[in-house]
């Protein structure tokens, strides 16, 4: 069996000394770019800078914390502020769609904490079970 392999040949043609005259060459289209920055959160969200501190309860160390009061939170900040609050003792922190919806707060950053299961000042301890209600950051709580 033969194999032949072949080669295409361009030939490029030139108009020099052809008589007539040329279209004058078309000028690149203009090309725009537009970026839009992502809108900052609402002012009245509160940042992890601005949620309220928690302490430690007195007795052994690490046994029992004091809930903060959430609400109005981020979600990932309310997270983040009972995780650094217990040094992530607590067994349980979940969210759900305070509208009824059933979505998931897939990014928890778009949501924010309507309501939590834990009243503020409530003790916690090892093992606390935590839900927070939350709705999208540019919606209303319900």
């Amino acid at each position: 069996m033969r194999w032949v392999i072949a080669f295409a040949i361009g030939v490029v043609a030139t108009t020099a000394g052809c008589t007539g005259s040329a279209a004058p060459p078309e000028p690149p289209p203009a090309v725009t770019v537009t970026i839009t920055a992502p809108a900052p959160p609402p002012a009245a969200t509160p940042t992890a800078a601005t949620l309220p501190a928690a302490t430690p309860n007195a007795g052994a160390p690490g046994t029992s914390w004091t809930m903060p009061d959430l609400v109005g939170s981020n979600l990932q900040d309310a997270q983040n502020a009972v995780q650094d609050l217990t040094d992530f003792e607590i067994a349980v922190i979940t969210s759900h769609d305070s509208t009824g919806a059933g979505r998931q707060q897939v990014l928890d950053r778009n949501w924010k904490v309507c309501s939590q299961s834990v009243a503020p000042g409530t003790t916690i301890t090892k093992g606390a079970k935590i839900d927070f209600g939350t709705v999208k950051l540019d919606e209303a709580c319900r």
